[in-house]
């Protein structure tokens, strides 16, 4: 049973720091894709960023600059570190990890944690 479980959400200032942190069991995240994505009331679920199995990053352009996509794979964890952070920032946060390989996809879901921006 693949579990991924985050932690590292809280209330900060604007232009403050939080790294969230995913850890996973039930799996090796090696051979993952990881994802972050947020979620504000309201709205839609939107991707954040994303490190592939091989290390590639890519990030929504509104976090590009302040927010680090990181894993440490022999700790079964990935990190979203993020800087400066803005009111709009404000959200749920999701770990994902996806997995894809001749026609087999695997996608598992954390239960999120709450990132509040606010002065």
């Amino acid at each position: 049973q693949v579990q991924l479980v985050e932690s590292g959400g809280g209330l900060v200032q604007p232009g403050g720091s939080l790294r969230l942190s995913c850890t996973a069991s039930g799996t090796m995240i090696s051979i993952y894709t990881m994802n972050w994505y947020h979620q504000a009331p309201g709205k839609q679920r939107e991707l954040v960023a994303r490190i592939t199995s091989g290390g590639s990053t890519n990030y929504q352009d509104s976090v590009k600059d302040r927010f680090t996509i990181s894993r440490d794979n022999a700790k079964n964890t990935v990190y979203l570190q993020m800087n400066s952070l803005k009111p709009e920032d404000t959200a749920a946060y999701y770990c994902n990890a996806v997995y894809e390989f001749l026609g087999v996809r695997r996608s598992y879901w954390g239960q999120g944690t709450q990132v509040t921006v606010s002065s």
